[in-house]
């Protein structure tokens, strides 16, 4: 077995999901505290805080939180595996690296987030 390609089968990272934007072939979910997202989340995400199972539309599901310090995501991921929604996949780096990356959010307080300045990560601008 791949080791590397069995990771990729659950995992996708920012700039994948930036590239399947507008009109994904998956539901973006954001797991993190409804607070949070209110604040900002990405385009077109649902707070999977807000969601009930149930309802979540059928297909892929991309799953997200904060950022690698959070494992907020690898436990929804697994939770939706448990209630048999096998096409999920877990966006590394979450919330905090989709915005160092410089793509863009939406929320109350989207205009609070900034692309990194460092150099130390690739940015879209």
């Amino acid at each position: 077995m791949n080791y590397f390609a069995a990771r990729l089968a659950h995992e996708t990272d920012a700039a994948d999901v930036a590239a399947a934007l507008p009109d994904p072939p998956f539901t973006l979910l954001d797991a993190r505290s409804e607070q949070a997202y209110d604040d900002a989340h990405l385009p077109g995400a649902l707070s999977l805080k807000r969601t009930a199972l149930a309802d979540l539309p059928a297909g892929p599901l991309v799953v997200y939180c904060w950022g690698p310090g959070c494992n907020g995501a690898t436990k929804a991921c697994a939770r939706l595996y448990e209630h048999g929604r096998t096409d999920v996949k877990e966006m590394l780096g979450g919330f905090e690296y989709w915005v160092r990356e410089g793509f863009a959010v939406e929320g109350e307080h989207a205009h609070r987030h900034h692309a990194d300045r460092s150099g130390l990560v690739c940015s879209v601008s």
